[in-house]
């Protein structure tokens, strides 16, 4: 384990660490592909057909909800990524913002973690 390393964290689990996010970001990959696929076969599906009003409103509704759980999605797998570096570099554990430890706890809820609690809070919120 490298000095700047999280003292608290072993190699065991940041190997388990590792191999979480792996999976996580493959799985989100291949949600993204399925997701692409329903896209295509409904456009293939619906493509030149004369539509009502409240299917479009409803197609159009679905769409937002698509591109919101897309955007959450590559939130999410640059998080992964960024985890997966920070593992390489040997700051697995460590906030991107601060350099403080982030709690063991918060990176066995959520692997992907690169910033405390706190400092997340304060992102999303704009503080």
């Amino acid at each position: 384990m490298s000095s700047e390393q999280h003292a608290d964290l072993s190699r065991a689990f940041i190997e388990r660490q590792r191999q979480r996010l792996v999976a996580l970001r493959n799985q989100l990959l291949g949600n993204e592909e399925d997701a692409l696929a329903r896209e295509r076969g409904f456009q293939l599906e619906h493509g030149d057909e004369a539509e009502e009003e409240a299917d479009h409103a409803q197609d159009m509704a679905q769409r937002e909800v698509n591109q919101a759980l897309h955007d959450a999605d590559k939130r999410r797998l640059a998080s992964i990524e960024r985890a997966l570096q920070k593992i390489a570099e040997g700051s697995y554990g460590l906030s991107d913002l601060s350099g403080e430890p982030i709690p063991k706890n918060r990176l066995e809820a959520t692997p992907e973690a690169i910033l405390t609690v706190q400092e997340e809070r304060r992102r999303e919120t704009g503080g």
